[in-house]
Formats: structure tokens, C-alpha cells, sequence
């Protein structure tokens, strides 16, 4: 059961007062409203009768079939809330759902009202971010999409890595085969790896490198609908650093490999158009430079 806010708490006792029922009977009703995105909801409390059903617009079911009485209050107080969500909500109700789940997970479009307060274990992602256009889980991994600000938040119940999406239009996101298998999402450009975004910050800290892979994953997964971060960018990243040449330093070798794998990185996001050959040859002649 969600926790109101002081506004919440004013518009149950209201409600209760105006339609001669018990607090707990509304706060029953309104959630059942609020989880039917205001315009419908399947209930069950005993001042309602039992188990039943509403729909915006005169479709009233409850247990007593010939109650005509019970059907009334339960259609005035269920129209009422409706309302009052309505004008209280920060976002709007999405207008659909979209499904895209297995073993329970789903995605939809977010929303939320001033008459609840946040659940933290809800709305995970960077309060800043605002109210996401798309969220998703799986198992316990979790995405938030924010169309409007180009950014995609991850998480797999540990740090919360928040991405660039730069023009990207995404519409759905999918993992490959195999333990550790790479994150990929569709888009305008068709299917592309979720590493090749800019990383903009982790767990609340912001990260300055051009491109940053994917956070690892947290447990092996076959193909889902919802985003697993990618397990290869930090598995055994110690045990496969090559050993330092005689001669040569271990800082000095660290930052050969790093140059180079930002090469790599630098020469798939050309390949990909991301970066015109002019940005490239600048980016590629200043990394060589470190060499």
C-alpha cells in the first residue's frame, strides 16, 4: 500500500466524509483507481460488497448484482477519485501500455501523483532526470528511458548508470545469447550496442570518458526484453592486463592500453558514423600523440 502525502491524506478523509464510508475504504478505492490509470479499477473490500469492478463511464460490477444502491456510491466515489487524480497528477497518464516482459518484468510509460509519496524503490533512477517516458525491468535489472533529455538510466540493483542517448529515438532494448551478453537496442539507425553510448554518470558520479561500457551484469541472463548492463566491460579486467615488457613500467604500459582501447573505441564509432572522418583523424592524432 502506497504512502500519502498530506494532500492524499486530506482527499481520503474528504472523500469518506462526502460519500459515508470509512477511510479505509477509499484509500482502498484510490489506489485500485490510480493502478487503472484513473479511468478504470477491480477492487475488493467489504464495504463495496466484495470483489468488483469500475469503468469510466457507467460500467459498474459488483457481487450483488441487483444492488442498484451499492452500484451507485461505489460509480460516484470511483468518478470522484478519478477526478481528483486527475488534478493532481505531475505527469500524465500514459495513454497505453506497451508489454515487454518475462518472468514477471514489464515496461510502461511512467507517471506519478502529489497525492503519494515516492517510492524510492520505484522511481530508482536520478530524481533530476524528472518522470521517465519508458521504464522496463527484468528480474533485477531495470531501465528508465527520458526521451526529452536523451538519457537512459540502468541498474541491477547496485549503481545506477545513467546514459547518453544522443539521437537515438529507442524503441525497445533486447540481450544477446550467452553469459554476459552484450546489451543492444533498437533505434532509427536499427539495432546498436547500449556500450557504444556515452556513460554520463555512475551511481551519482559523473563520468568524463568519451564512451564507457556497459555495468556488469549481475547475473548470467538468456535473451530478455529488458536491458542486463554488460558483464564484459569489468569481468577479470586485472587478469587479462598483459604483464609489463623488461624496461618498461607497469603505469606505462596501463596507459599504452588505455590509449589503445580508446582507438578501438574511437574506430567502431566511426565505422558506426557517429564521428565524421574529420573528428576522427583530430581524435586519432591525440591519442597517438600519448603513445
Amino acid at each position: 500500500m502506497p504512502n500519502l502525502t498530506s494532500a492524499g491524506q486530506q482527499l481520503v478523509q474528504n472523500l469518506a466524509q462526502r460519500h459515508g464510508v470509512s477511510e479505509d475504504a477509499v484509500m482502498h478505492m484510490l489506489v485500485a483507481v490510480n493502478n487503472g490509470n484513473g479511468s478504470m479499477a477491480q477492487f475488493c473490500h467489504p464495504e463495496f460488497g466484495g470483489s468488483g469492478q469500475w469503468m469510466q463511464g457507467g460500467m459498474t460490477m459488483v457481487s450483488d448484482l441487483f444492488n442498484h444502491q451499492l452500484k451507485s456510491l461505489v460509480n460516484n466515489l470511483c468518478s470522484d477519485i478519478a477526478s481528483q487524480l486527475a488534478n493532481h497528477q505531475t505527469s500524465p497518464f500514459p495513454s497505453s501500455f506497451q508489454s515487454q516482459s518475462q518472468g514477471g518484468g514489464s515496461m510502461g510509460s511512467g507517471q506519478s501523483s502529489s497525492l503519494f509519496e515516492p517510492d524510492p524503490a520505484t522511481n530508482w533512477w536520478p530524481q533530476d532526470l524528472g518522470v521517465p517516458n519508458a521504464v522496463g525491468a527484468q528480474n533485477n535489472t531495470r531501465y528508465a528511458y527520458f526521451a526529452n533529455s536523451h538519457r537512459l538510466a540502468v541498474t541491477t540493483g547496485g549503481d545506477v548508470w545513467v546514459y547518453d542517448t544522443l539521437d537515438h529515438n529507442i524503441g525497445g532494448f533486447a540481450q544477446q545469447q550467452g553469459s554476459g551478453g552484450s546489451i543492444t537496442f533498437t533505434s532509427q539507425y536499427g539495432t546498436v550496442n547500449l556500450s557504444t553510448l556515452p556513460v554520463v554518470s555512475r551511481g551519482g558520479v559523473p563520468v568524463t570518458n568519451e564512451v564507457a561500457p556497459a555495468p556488469p551484469a549481475a547475473m548470467p541472463q538468456s535473451i530478455t526484453s529488458a536491458p542486463v548492463p554488460d558483464a564484459s566491460s569489468n569481468n577479470n579486467s586485472q587478469s587479462n592486463n598483459p604483464q609489463p615488457e623488461p624496461g618498461t613500467s607497469a603505469a606505462g604500459t596501463a596507459a599504452e592500453a588505455d590509449v589503445l582501447d580508446k582507438l578501438e573505441r574511437l574506430g567502431a564509432l566511426h565505422d558506426k558514423g557517429y564521428v565524421t572522418d574529420d573528428e576522427f583523424a583530430a581524435k586519432k592524432a591525440e591519442l597517438l600523440s600519448r603513445l
